[in-house]
């Protein structure tokens, strides 16, 4: 699913006009990711924590030129769902259709 469909989701689940629901989303995501950027976590109850991760410094191989690259210690957006949503997809009948068969 992309933005533009989640965006007419909402209008018509909601009946608020797609451009304001754009300017929601718009404004939404510019929040957590402006928070983000100043290392504060994003907790949504119910739905997950926007967290950034702390990636431990290493060593990593240029398989090309066969040499060594050190990757500092960084870190990285992540999404971790909440336990509710976590419930709510391990129970929907639709994804168990989808899963492949043994």
């Amino acid at each position: 699913m992309t933005k533009a469909e989640v965006i007419t989701k909402i209008s018509d689940k909601t009946g608020i006009q797609k451009d304001d629901v754009t300017q929601a989303i718009e404004a939404f995501f510019k929040v957590v990711k402006d928070s983000m950027a100043e290392g504060d976590n994003i907790y949504v109850r119910g739905f997950g924590s926007f967290i950034n991760k702390k990636r431990a410094k290493k060593i990593a191989r240029n398989i090309s030129k066969n040499t060594a690259i050190v990757i500092d210690e960084h870190y990285i957006p992540a999404f971790k769902p909440s336990k509710v949503f976590i419930e709510k997809i391990k129970n929907s009948k639709k994804i168990k259709q989808l899963a492949p068969q043994d």
